[in-house]
């Protein structure tokens, strides 16, 4: 309920009486569950972008290409997130709410998630296809890939950068290009 309403009106529309009113609740029973809007809208949301990302991390299949499973990875997993939680994605990645404090739950889901992504930049370390990039550096420049690539997805057509119908190809090829390239380095 609170992500389709981010989803369908941005955060500037979101409110503890409209969450309460769409689960039949009141808002008393949103605020001693999450504390404040803020609490509702970043810590719970951001907190299921971030199990959505350790869930399907751990739901992949690995193949005995490490390099091939992270780009799938990036596709089936980070892409997923943006096309089917926009909104999550956006509360997790992009700050909507200013001066924002994580809490425990939203910190541990976050751990879990880059432990998730350290875990499969081994792999590809593990094989010798990491070149002389460090893990954690690895896991950092996946990372980036996949937030630049979510953001220019995310702009639709303000600000293009990825060609239009073209954004799957643009996202496997800009992986596969970082993922080998580690090999060079």
């Amino acid at each position: 309920m609170a992500e389709q309403l981010v989803a369908e009106g941005g955060a500037s529309a979101f409110s503890v009486r409209a969450v309460a009113e769409r689960a039949g609740t009141s808002t008393r029973a949103i605020y001693s569950l999450f504390g404040s809007k803020e609490g509702l809208l970043v810590d719970a949301l951001a907190q299921d972008a971030y199990t959505f990302l350790a869930d399907g991390m751990d739901n992949m299949v690995e193949t005995d290409d490490p390099a091939a499973d992270l780009v799938e990875m990036g596709m089936s997993v980070y892409r997923r997130l943006v096309l089917e939680h926009p909104a999550l994605y956006r509360i997790a990645f992009q700050r909507i709410v200013p001066d924002f404090r994580a809490g425990p739950e939203l910190t541990e889901a976050r751990e879990r998630a880059r432990s998730r992504l350290l875990a499969k930049v081994q792999r590809v370390a593990d094989a010798g296809q990491l070149g002389s990039t460090s893990v954690p550096d690895g896991a950092v420049a996946f990372n980036a890939m996949c937030e630049g690539l979510a953001n220019s997805e995310l702009r639709d057509t303000i600000l293009r950068i990825l060609p239009a119908g073209e954004e799957e190809r643009a996202w496997r090829e800009s992986l596969t290009a970082l993922v080998r390239g580690f090999n060079a380095s």
